[in-house]
């Protein structure tokens, strides 16, 4: 692909205390096989509680542009930096994402080959600290984190982490509900859907993503997937009784043993052992657990994390 030939592209990164892996994730957008001066990097950070340090990361490179958003929120973010894009095309990732050195080009290649296309959804491939010694955390994230085929087929809508689309259909469609704090994606998704166009996945559109190595870690982001499914469920209730309906439900599913998450992954061949297979079913139990404590906060009033 020429310059000539290259739609301009934004690449839009919220951020939010993150410094160290932002700076990985420009490092690779530095160096992309795509026309340089046929994309632009919008970092929008979202009250960061040390902005300088997202300056000092951004500040070599004279095509990121640094923008503040102060409504928590990824999705608020998001929004921001879609204020300012230019670009023809709007390519998502996230700041601790490290997109391949291709990515840029397979997007807009799909985005192009891809009649009435609205998302391209591409593969968020997951990554341990230490390979040799994976945490519970990290084998658990490795087989359940970021199903990007499996999101666009069941839910129409895929993870901004790696999602390309054209700025027309963000003007037609709108953009992120910034109410949501996970989730704004696959409602962003179906919109999409809705009016009609095409979505693709792109196993060849590549980020690489770390996982979650920690408790801690898991538990802030169980937190905010919960909040943010919560969210998007009543958004779709028509009546209290429906909104009563979404909260016993969740609540329920999630008191209910994994049994058959267990069973599969017991035969799962990602899991080399027997001992990691147990790993997994451990930290599932330990998810559906702070999933139903989340549920049951939110129910009596709690604010949804941004964790």
């Amino acid at each position: 692909m020429t310059e000539l030939d290259c739609p301009l592209v934004s690449v839009i990164i919220p951020v939010f205390n993150d410094a160290e892996r932002l700076a990985l994730c420009l490092a690779a957008l530095a160096q992309q096989t795509y026309a340089r001066s046929r994309y632009e990097v919008i970092v929008v950070d979202n009250g960061s509680e040390q902005p300088e340090q997202i300056q000092a990361v951004a500040a070599p490179y004279d095509w990121v542009t640094i923008a503040m958003e102060s409504t928590p929120g990824s999705y608020a973010a998001r929004n921001k930096g879609l204020t300012l894009a230019q670009g023809e095309v709007i390519a998502f990732t996230d700041a601790d994402c490290i997109p391949a050195v291709d990515w840029l080009e397979r997007g807009v290649a799909h985005l192009r080959q891809t009649p009435n296309c609205g998302l391209i959804a591409g593969r968020i491939e997951i990554f341990f600290k230490d390979p040799q010694r994976p945490t519970s955390v990290e084998l658990y994230e490795s087989i359940t984190a970021f199903p990007q085929e499996r999101l666009l087929s069941q839910f129409h809508g895929g993870a901004t982490a790696n999602l390309f689309t054209w700025r027309a259909v963000i003007d037609r469609v709108g953009g992120f509900d910034d109410q949501l704090k996970s989730n704004g994606d696959l409602d962003w998704g179906k919109r999409v859907h809705a009016q009609g166009y095409e979505q693709r996945y792109a196993e060849q559109v590549l980020v690489l993503h770390p996982a979650r190595a920690s408790l801690g870690e898991l538990y802030g982001r169980t937190r905010r997937l919960v909040g943010g499914y919560y969210g998007l469920r009543l958004k779709q209730a028509q009546s209290l009784g429906q909104r009563q309906a979404v909260f016993l439900q969740m609540l329920l599913q999630n008191l209910v043993p994994p049994v058959s998450f267990a069973v599969n992954a017991a035969l799962d061949t990602r899991l080399s052992s027997v001992g990691q297979k147990l790993k997994v079913s451990w930290v599932m139990v330990l998810v559906r657990y702070i999933s139903a404590w989340e549920t049951l906060r939110l129910k009596l009033g709690g604010v949804s994390s941004r964790a």
